[in-house]
């Protein structure tokens, strides 16, 4: 059923809002070899712990013919764990060039190389008795997670219709938890945390990389890039033809020379700027509370100690591997399901396991979609880099902290966290508007409306209307 309306273009038919095959393996392929690595590299060294400790201490005593004392031992796997958001800081640091002169693929495909190099050290790492190969390879795949977490979601956000982009921006996240859910099982004793598989279950996080590799390149670019940022609008219709099939194009063409119009106006942003700019004050503080929201929440303390977490809530050693699978499972399906237990012990893991269904649902999927729709193409890619920091950034003080606030504390460490959930949700409500179903543009008026600015288009209009422009003072300006 159509609504046409006279001197208007008619809408895009509904087929074109279908997940068509060649979007739906592009998103796999992108994905998979992106986030997957996040996730992957977040969880595999939780379960193994003592496995690479042991590993540790018996090359020290090779080289120095004496045991680690247990001050070094903490401080060199403390370096392990935090290594990793560390690297995904100086990522996130550099994404924006990336995106920008290697395009949205390109930088995908570039990325690998930070997950296929430290995949071969660690690999070796036990041939070599070197466990620095180890905690250096940590620092390279956080510069892999660093730039995938933002270039992933940008990308796959540009390839999606609007009533997909939902859909498609929280396969980031979905992928993470896969990648999270995999390492809790490669990592059981059964399995590779063992101390003959270890070297085994950290090289395969270049298996994912190699897939991305062979598959990505027979996939487009992002038409908004290809139309916005290059002016090639020849390739932006192929790519769009090969995403929505062969339906009309042309109302989905005209919203990107909408957007391109809007970025020549607004011209190319760095961080400084657009950290300066008025018109983009409130998206800007809406990304840092999300993504600090996000990491702040806690999840990753449990993704990286969750096993010292059981420890703590009376769990024996032999069974926390398990339980640790199980919290990956409710990642997963984002649900809750448990029995009634006696034990008061077990009360701590439901108590976990409902935080992690809360977190999935939720905090965890839910800011990489909104963060590439809040910003046009001309501030997105500044705007990543601020996203990116502020995510790594927590992401290591949660992790380097978490074990001497819960030494200090015990369980009332998570009060803390339940804090931060509760003024990001008050935020949340209050501020952000809804984006379901509207284009970029639309959700920039909504919020030049809540920065008290007006839009070029807006401004031109009122100029046609109230006859000869007037200078106005510098500070009301939008730019």
């Amino acid at each position: 059923m159509e609504n046409k309306e006279a001197g208007t273009p008619p809408p895009i038919p509904s087929r074109e809002g279908r997940l068509q095959p060649t979007l739906l393996l592009a998103t796999l392929s992108a994905a998979f070899g992106s986030a997957f690595q996040y996730g992957y590299n977040l969880s595999v060294v939780n379960t193994p712990h003592k496995v690479f400790k042991s590993f540790y201490n018996e090359t020290y005593f090779e080289r120095h013919a004496t045991f680690m004392d247990g001050k070094l031992m903490l401080l060199l796997w403390s370096c392990t764990v935090s290594m990793f958001p560390l690297g995904g800081l100086l990522g996130s640091l550099v994404v924006g060039l990336l995106v920008d002169s290697c395009g949205r693929k390109g930088t995908l495909l570039i990325n690998n190389i930070f997950a296929i190099v430290p995949a071969i050290l660690m690999g070796v790492s036990k041939v070599a008795k070197a466990f620095e190969l180890i905690i250096f390879s940590r620092v390279v795949l956080g510069v892999c997670a660093g730039i995938s977490y933002s270039a992933l979601p940008m990308y796959l956000g540009e390839l999606a219709p609007k009533n997909l982009r939902g859909l498609l921006g929280t396969m980031t996240e979905v992928f993470v938890i896969i990648g999270v859910f995999l390492a809790q099982i490669f990592s059981l004793q059964v399995i590779l945390g063992n101390p003959e598989g270890w070297p085994v279950l950290l090289a395969l996080t270049g298996v994912p990389a190699l897939l991305q590799l062979l598959t990505l390149p027979f996939f487009p670019e992002s038409p908004r890039y290809s139309l916005i940022q290059k002016g090639d609008e020849a390739a932006a219709r192929q790519a769009l033809r090969r995403l929505r099939g062969h339906m009309d194009l042309e109302a989905e063409v005209e919203d990107m020379r909408a957007e391109a119009q809007a970025e020549r106006a607004e011209g190319h942003l760095s961080v400084l700027r657009l950290c300066a700019l008025q018109s983009l004050r409130w998206q800007l503080l809406s990304i840092i509370v999300l993504m600090a929201g996000q990491q702040l929440s806690g999840i990753n303390a449990i993704n990286y100690y969750a096993d010292t977490i059981y420890a703590s809530a009376g769990v024996e050693a032999a069974y926390s591997q398990y339980v640790t699978v199980g919290s990956g499972v409710v990642n997963i399906v984002m649900t809750l399901t448990s029995n009634k237990l006696s034990e008061l012990s077990y009360l701590g893991i439901i108590c976990v396991f409902a935080y992690i269904a809360g977190h999935s649902i939720g905090p965890s999927p839910v800011p990489s979609v909104v963060r590439t729709e809040i910003f046009l193409q001309s501030s997105r890619r500044a705007a990543f880099m601020v996203d990116g920091a502020v995510h790594w950034l927590t992401n290591f003080i949660v992790g380097f902290l978490f074990p001497s606030i819960q030494e200090a504390i015990g369980a009332y460490s998570f009060i803390i966290f339940a804090g931060i959930c509760l003024l990001t949700a008050v935020y949340i409500y209050m501020v952000i508007p809804e984006t379901k179903g509207k284009t970029f543009v639309e959700i920039n008026r909504i919020f030049a409306k809540r920065n008290r600015v007006k839009l070029p288009e807006e401004k031109k209009e009122e100029t046609i209307d109230a006859g000869p422009p007037t200078l106005s003072p510098a500070k009301e300006t939008l730019f």
